[in-house]
């Protein structure tokens, strides 16, 4: 059995599985998830786990190249914001419109639902590689 780190097995073997470029979205509560992609259902009740918990567990097991938010994030949940800045940093957030991200996640290999409420709270991670 492993003893730390992420433990969910459908989560592990997807990251597995990423390649170079390959997307993942990791989302609140109410994102739409694409029919097509498939779901990783983390979601326990309203705020368990959060998006920053789940994130930075997985950022132990993902090398990540690129992180998109929505802008709608900034202006409404600016604290949430500031903190996936410091999650990812030094990397620069992408930012694009709610409607855009919706979007990329139909070309993700998984989504990720966690029970965050907190509004826009949606990143897309661009899978990189751990050499240069």
């Amino acid at each position: 059995m492993k003893k730390s780190g992420l433990l969910n097995a459908q989560a592990l073997r997807v990251i597995g599985a990423m390649g170079h470029t390959d997307l993942l979205v990791v989302c609140d509560a109410g994102f739409p998830c694409p029919l097509n992609v498939e779901r990783v259902d983390l979601a326990v009740t309203g705020n368990l786990p959060t998006l920053p918990d789940v994130l930075q567990v997985m950022l132990v097991e993902l090398c990540v190249e690129k992180v998109t938010v929505a802008a709608e994030v900034r202006e409404v949940s600016p604290e949430r914001f500031a903190l996936l800045e410091q999650l990812f940093a030094p990397l620069q957030l992408d930012i694009v419109t709610h409607t855009e991200l919706k979007r990329m996640s139909t070309g993700a290999r998984a989504v990720i639902r966690t029970g965050d409420f907190t509004p826009y709270t949606n990143v897309v991670l661009q899978s990189g590689v751990p050499y240069a």
